[in-house]
């Protein structure tokens, strides 16, 4: 039921190439560039349930690590998720006029949640 190729609203693609035993396996490559997951395809693992799914995928990059985690439903042959993504540190300039740095983020902005939808592209 889940295997196949899915793409989200903006490009992204999430490729399911196995689903059995109730696990998630594939990989995520996302197609937004200020993404600090951009510019690779990331290992996914996850579980289902019915039509309930959950996946995560983690990186660690010169912006720093962070990890994406997704929740959804099977609804009329669209995947609706529910995400949320923790990443440690961003590239930011620590005040206006200074050059970007690696920061640590404190928890209030450590954290990002979001909804996307997914439609299958490849089965």
């Amino acid at each position: 039921m889940w295997k196949g190729t899915w793409r989200n609203q903006y490009g992204s693609r999430l490729t399911i190439t196995d689903d059995s035993d109730q696990q998630i396996r594939g990989t995520f490559r996302t197609a937004l560039d200020d993404s600090g997951f951009a510019g690779e395809d990331v290992a996914v693992f996850g579980i289902h349930v019915g039509e309930c799914v959950q996946f995560a995928f983690g990186r660690s990059s010169a912006t720093g690590d962070m990890i994406a985690s997704f929740t959804g439903l099977l609804r009329e042959g669209r995947l609706e998720t529910l995400w949320h993504v923790v990443a440690d540190s961003a590239v930011k300039s620590p005040r206006p006029g200074a050059p970007p740095e690696r920061m640590k983020l404190p928890w209030a902005h450590a954290a990002m949640t979001n909804a996307d939808t997914f439609e299958r592209v490849q089965p």
